[in-house]
């Protein structure tokens, strides 16, 4: 029988990433590997809201080799790691332990498949769609390859994660066409002689590649390449994916009451209470969502005819506002509009990791709660 493939902390990044990738993050935020080495095998992983030190002393006393989160560790710079605030005593702990940690935030919140849409399917809504929808932050590579060495080209950029066209992977397009260049004093060619302009049979092999991975990917380019000097262009898309951004709105099956939908949103986020602002309408049908702070997105609510937007965080002045725009705001809370994710993150990466034939355990954090307490 073969022996199973260490798995790898580097191999968890890359999952994770393939579902949710950087590319989608805010330019704000700190998202991927916070602590740890690329390289050290790992056999458990805590998935957590936060990284707290009890979730780091969760994480030792499991056995966990990786601790993922959906909020960062490092979303701001540290002045110094010591034990006398939290974030030190979290950095201290898990390089003391080996325990590295992995966040997926607002890439975890803008995918396809990612956290708003666990919110929405939490709350029954139908037709979804983006509420704001965000740029792909696709580029275009280009690269000449003397003919016979294209495959090989082409494997490299997929392996650095070219080619992902929404549900498929691979995607390339390749012409045939005739190349020329002359060898100057002190080059190496790999075809014609210096001094002597040569013409060669090469392939346009064109792909797409978030902007996140382009260092990556022309990495991979140069060392699979044969020529001395690769050609190639990087060209900026304006491309719009329909299927991520921020927050989503969909449709219930039946509309209700607002009271009913209260209810509803109270029992399928396990809130204790819930605030509500601005219109009292007849009737909810459609629904605007955006788990933990998404205030900003009244105005795209009211623009796209939501009824109604649940999140968290909102503002006095926020609220105000929305009864301006004859908007309901549901306000259930930042922790409660995000805690499914620990329970959908766990579930859906112990289903990929075992199609990608990766040996390793996904665990909940439990015990996590709101740091706000009712009164």
């Amino acid at each position: 029988m073969p022996r199973e493939r260490t798995t790898r902390i580097q191999d968890l990044v890359g999952l994770v990433h393939s579902l949710f990738p950087p590319s989608l993050a805010e330019e704000w935020d700190n998202s991927g590997l916070q602590i740890g080495d690329p390289a050290a095998p790992v056999t458990r992983v805590l998935v957590a809201l936060d990284p707290t030190p009890a979730a780091v002393d969760r994480a030792i006393e499991l056995g966990a080799g990786l601790l993922l989160t959906h909020h960062p560790l490092l979303l701001r710079p540290l002045r110094s790691v010591t034990p006398g605030d939290e974030a030190g005593r979290v950095v201290l702990a898990a390089a003391r332990h080996q325990v590295a940690i992995l966040s997926a935030h607002t890439n975890l919140d803008r995918a396809a498949g990612g956290l708003n849409d666990w919110l929405a399917s939490r709350l029954d809504l139908v037709q979804c769609q983006p509420l704001a929808a965000g740029d792909a932050d696709l580029l275009k590579l280009v690269v000449f390859v003397p003919a016979g060495h294209e495959e090989a080209v082409a494997e490299a950029l997929f392996a650095a994660g070219a080619g992902q066209v929404g549900g498929y992977d691979r995607c390339s397009f390749r012409t045939a066409g005739t190349g020329t260049f002359r060898p100057g004093t002190g080059t190496s060619p790999f075809l014609g002689r210096v001094g002597a302009t040569e013409q060669t049979e090469e392939l346009r092999l064109e792909t797409i590649l978030p902007r996140a991975l382009v260092n990556k990917a022309l990495e991979r380019l140069q060392r699979a390449h044969p020529y001395e000097e690769v050609a190639f262009d990087l060209i900026p898309l304006a491309n719009r994916r329909a299927d991520v951004g921020l927050g989503r709105i969909g449709r219930l099956a039946e509309p209700v009451t607002l009271d009913r939908f209260a209810a509803r949103v109270k029992e399928a986020l396990g809130c204790a209470s819930l605030r509500l602002a601005g219109a009292v309408p007849a009737q909810i049908a459609k629904v605007a969502v955006c788990g933990g702070s998404g205030a900003s997105l009244l105005n795209e609510a009211a623009r796209q005819g939501a009824d109604v937007l649940v999140t968290g965080d909102v503002k006095y002045h926020e609220a105000r506002y929305a009864e301006s725009l004859n908007l309901t705001l549901v306000d259930a809370g930042h922790f409660a509009t995000e805690r499914i994710a620990v329970t959908e993150l766990a579930t859906l990466l112990d289903r990929r990791a075992r199609e990608r034939g990766l040996a390793v355990e996904f665990m909940e954090m439990g015990g996590e709660t709101d740091p706000f307490r009712v009164v």
